[in-house]
C-alpha cells in the first residue's frame, strides 16, 4: 500500500507537481505521425495536464503549440492551416510551428512589426521517430533525447502503432502491464481448445508466480517463474522503461519474433493515452498479421478518431474503444460461464474494465486515481511496488536537485523481453545463460 501522500505524488502530473516535473525531463509520445497532414486539420491534445494543439505546416514540419490565439484567446483549432502557419479565423493572426507570430492583419504595419515578437504563443519542440510525434515539455529538451527503443529505429512497415484513451490515472494501466499474476485469471480461457502447451498450462494452473525483480538504470526488469508440470519452469520476463514504457515477453528468441509493448502517456491526472507498438525485426508486418492485430487480440477495436470532451470541457482528438464503461465493456455473462474468465472479449478490454473502475481516492469518481492506501499487496505484486518506488524516488530526487539519468542516455532503452521453458530456477542466471536481457 501507499500512503495518501505518496499516492498523490505518484499520480499528480500537472505543471509544478513533483511527478509532473520529473516526467517533463523526458521526451514523450504525443500522437501518431499519421494523424497530421500538411495543411490539414489541427489535432487537439492534452499532455501532463497541459492543453496543446498539434499541426503540420505546408512544408511537412510538425509543431505543438498552446491552443489559443494570443489576441483574444480564441481557439486556434478552428483556424486555417495554410502557407506555413496556422491562422486564427477571428482576426487573422497567424502563427508558425515555433509559435512565432507571422501576421497581424488587423494592426497597422508599424505596430505589427513591433508587436510580433511580443505576441508569440508558447511552443514545444517536436521530433518524429518510429511513426510517432515526440515532444518535451520540460526545461532542458535539448539535453534529453528520444528513448532508443528498438521499434523507433525500424522501417515503417515493420511497426504497427495504435493509440486510444483510457479513463484512469496512468499508473493504474502501467501497474497492470507489470502484473504477471493476473494472466492466470483475468485473461484465462475456460475452453482453450487445441493442444495445451507446457507454457500455457503453467499460466492457466499457477496463479502465484515467483517474481524476481531487479532495478536497472532504465527502470526495472523482472522474471515471473511458474512451475511446469513436466518439470522445470516457465519464465516470462518483462521490462519497464522509464518513465512509462513496457516491453512484453515474446514467445520466440529470434529476430523472427513479434515484439510488443505499450506507453502509458498521462493526459492529466485522470486520463491516459495508451500507445501500443507491435513490431518485427526481420521483415515488414503482413496484411494478414495486421488483420489479426485489428481483431482485438492485441488492442481493443477502436472507433474512428473523435472529439472527446474532458470533464472540465476541453476537447481532445482521440480514439475510443468500442467496449467501454457505458456499455459495461460488452460483457457477455454466457461467455463468462463457458469460454473465458471475464465474459469480455480481448485482453485490453478486460484490463480496462477493472483499471477504469477501481475504488478511488481523494473523493474522485471510480477509476480516476486508485485508493492505494486501502490495498493489501502480496509477493506477486513486487514489480508494481518497485515501479512505484522508482518513480517516487525519481520525483523526490529531482526536487533535491538530482537529475534523472535515463532521459539523457537513450542507449539504455535497447532491451528485450522473452519467454522460455528452462530448468534454471534463478532469474539472473537465466538471463546470463540466454543472453537475452539486452538487444
Amino acid at each position: 500500500m501507499l500512503s495518501d501522500e505518496d499516492n498523490e505524488l505518484l499520480s499528480r502530473v500537472g505543471p509544478g507537481t513533483p511527478m509532473g516535473d520529473y516526467l517533463r525531463r523526458f521526451w514523450i509520445p504525443a500522437a501518431l505521425s499519421s494523424e497530421l497532414q500538411a495543411d490539414g486539420a489541427p489535432l487537439r491534445l492534452r499532455l501532463l495536464g497541459e492543453d496543446l494543439l498539434a499541426f503540420r505546416d505546408s512544408s511537412g514540419r510538425a509543431g505543438i503549440v498552446e491552443p489559443y490565439c494570443s489576441h483574444k484567446l480564441a481557439p486556434l483549432f478552428f483556424g486555417r492551416n495554410e502557407d506555413c502557419g496556422l491562422r486564427c479565423v477571428y482576426h487573422g493572426w497567424k502563427f508558425d510551428v515555433d509559435g512565432r507570430c507571422l501576421d497581424l492583419p488587423n494592426v497597422d504595419a508599424q505596430n505589427a512589426a513591433r508587436m510580433k515578437p511580443q505576441v508569440a504563443i508558447r511552443a514545444y519542440p517536436v521530433r518524429e521517430a518510429g511513426g510517432v510525434l515526440w515532444t518535451n515539455l520540460g526545461p532542458r529538451p535539448g539535453d534529453a533525447a528520444i528513448p532508443g527503443l528498438e521499434w523507433t529505429q525500424l522501417p515503417a512497415g515493420h511497426v504497427y502503432l495504435a493509440r486510444w484513451l483510457q479513463r484512469s490515472n496512468y499508473a493504474q494501466g502501467l501497474e497492470g502491464e507489470l502484473d504477471s499474476a493476473h494472466l492466470s485469471f483475468l485473461h484465462r480461457g475456460l475452453n482453450p481448445g487445441g493442444r495445451m502447451t507446457p507454457a500455457l498450462e503453467s499460466v492457466q494452473n499457477d496463479g502465484a508466480p515467483v517474481l524476481e525483480v531487479e532495478a536497472t538504470p532504465y527502470g526495472m526488469t523482472y522474471g515471473a517463474r511458474r512451475t511446469v508440470t513436466e518439470g522445470g519452469y516457465h519464465w516470462r520476463t518483462t521490462n519497464w522503461l522509464l518513465p512509462f514504457y513496457s516491453l512484453l515477453a515474446s514467445a520466440a528468441r529470434s529476430p523472427g519474433a513479434l515484439f510488443t509493448g505499450r506507453a502509458w502517456v498521462p493526459v492529466d491526472d485522470e486520463h491516459v493515452t495508451t500507445f501500443h507498438y507491435i513490431y518485427r525485426l526481420d521483415r515488414p508486418i503482413t496484411a494478414e498479421e495486421r488483420a489479426t492485430i485489428e481483431e482485438g487480440h492485441f488492442f481493443p477495436p477502436l472507433r474512428d478518431r473523435t472529439a472527446y470532451a474532458l470533464p472540465d470541457g476541453y476537447a481532445i482528438d482521440t480514439y475510443l474503444p468500442r467496449a467501454n464503461k457505458e456499455n459495461d465493456y460488452q460483457i457477455d455473462r454466457a461467455l463468462q460461464k463457458t469460454q473465458n474468465y471475464t465474459g469480455i472479449r480481448g485482453a485490453n478490454d478486460q484490463d480496462r474494465c477493472l483499471q477504469e473502475n477501481m475504488a478511488s481516492a481523494f473523493g474522485l469518481g471510480p477509476g480516476k486515481i486508485a485508493a492505494r492506501s486501502r490495498e493489501h499487496l502480496v509477493a506477486s505484486d513486487r514489480a508494481g511496488i518497485m515501479m512505484r518506488r522508482v518513480l517516487i524516488a525519481g520525483a523526490r530526487d529531482l526536487r533535491s536537485g538530482i537529475e534523472p539519468r535515463a532521459p539523457y542516455e537513450p542507449e539504455l532503452y535497447r532491451v528485450r523481453s522473452f519467454m522460455t521453458l528452462s530448468p534454471i530456477a534463478d532469474f539472473k542466471t537465466l538471463a546470463e545463460t540466454h543472453g537475452l536481457a539486452h538487444s
